[in-house]
């Protein structure tokens, strides 16, 4: 008697590394990519080797996104601690010796310049999803506290450097963990109520506010320039004002259709700053008017409630909060960025996610994604 063994083909060998990988948020993933790598080269063609770099970036973040999709999640919980020390620390280092550009004490050299704040992205909403796991059936207020403790530790260390942008993201994260995890609307109503009345008071009493010589407690001076130039750019619209209206300016010229790929004037005259990184919603706002933007946003919203829909279906506390802890850093990213540029947010330099240019960012939103993806093919193993 023979026997023959037939040997598997390259496809059957590969499928069991894609198996389970959750296919509507990767359509989302690749729609944005081909939006970011198609703006990209239109806005930074002329400006060096970014379109190259951006693309470069992208394969990066692909390929960390794979490796983490990987990892089982209670492996990743097992990271969790480690990491959040790991950050801590190196924020703190940051503090005491780090380098400083442009007035902001940030980065670290270890050999390379990193940019620590970055870690905690992930690390903070890792760190309390671990802790709400431990603690799951026997929550009491003294955890909430707790965890309102290790998130205030590096939100304020980042806000010290200073870096606004980062610092809300990581806030932001860290809240969203915490919510999820049962905290009482009781708690979170009165917040959101103080803030709304704070911003009213804000926006009436602005001229007084933003007077010369007046000084806001708990913000730097820059930091109190952005708001002031938020609620009024033609205060300076030569300076401090300059980007929020040459950004309104580009979105609004771009009408219904857009003026066309490689067609925008605000762009390529250079009215736009940094129209590769921070602004380069208004590159696209202009070139591809309403529909473009309808459809960007609609790209964004598709992401963000497929990786809602993982986290609601993942199997145990853990992956559950830490789902919707990714979900909500896409949130952030694309709603701080969108909302900068159209005059409606302060400028605090937060990237578009697949569409700015940005390495540090870019391996982060790859870090993300292979979370997510990790969760997705947790679930798929529980059903089979």
């Amino acid at each position: 008697m023979s026997f023959v063994f037939e040997r598997p083909t390259l496809l059957r060998r590969l499928s069991p590394w894609f198996s389970g990988f959750d296919g509507p948020l990767a359509f989302a993933v690749f729609m944005l990519v081909c939006g970011g790598l198609l703006t990209m080269y239109s806005s930074g063609y002329d400006h060096g080797t970014r379109f190259e770099d951006h693309a470069r970036n992208m394969l990066i973040a692909g390929f960390i996104m794979f490796v983490v999709a990987q990892i089982p999640p209670q492996h990743l919980m097992a990271l969790a601690v480690p990491l959040y020390i790991l950050g801590v620390t190196l924020l703190i280092a940051v503090a005491v010796f780090g380098v400083t550009k442009k007035g902001a004490r940030r980065w670290l050299n270890v050999g390379v310049t990193i940019q620590p704040s970055e870690i905690l992205k992930i690390a903070m909403p890792l760190m309390l999803a671990w802790w709400f796991q431990k603690r799951e059936g026997q929550l009491r207020p003294l955890d909430f506290l707790v965890a309102g403790l290790l998130l205030a530790l590096p939100v304020g260390l980042i806000m010290k450097q200073p870096d606004l942008g980062t610092s809300l993201l990581v806030l932001a994260a860290g809240l969203s963990v915490i919510f999820f995890a049962g905290l009482s609307w009781k708690l979170v109503a009165p917040p959101l109520l103080l803030g709304l009345v704070g911003i009213t008071l804000l926006v009436v009493f602005e001229p007084d506010l933003c007077a010369d010589g007046v000084s806001w407690p708990l913000l730097r001076e820059y930091q109190q320039q952005r708001v002031c130039t938020l609620l009024d750019p033609t205060r300076d619209p030569l300076g401090k004002g300059f980007h929020i209206i040459q950004g309104m300016i580009a979105i609004g010229s771009g009408g219904f259709w857009g003026k066309g790929f490689m067609q925008g004037t605000q762009t390529h005259l250079e009215f736009i700053p940094e129209r590769t990184t921070d602004f380069i919603f208004a590159a696209f706002s202009e070139e591809f008017g309403l529909v473009g933007n309808l459809l960007l946003i609609a790209a964004f919203t598709f992401l963000v409630l497929r990786a809602l829909v993982i986290a609601l279906e993942a199997p145990t506390v853990f992956t559950r909060l830490l789902g919707g802890a990714m979900a909500m850093i896409f949130f952030c990213y694309a709603f701080v960025n969108m909302g900068m540029v159209s005059g409606i947010l302060p400028v605090v330099g937060v990237p578009l996610p697949f569409i700015s240019y940005g390495g540090t960012a870019m391996v982060t939103l790859g870090l993300g994604l292979g979370v997510l993806m990790s969760i997705a093919k947790s679930k798929r193993l529980v059903q089979s």
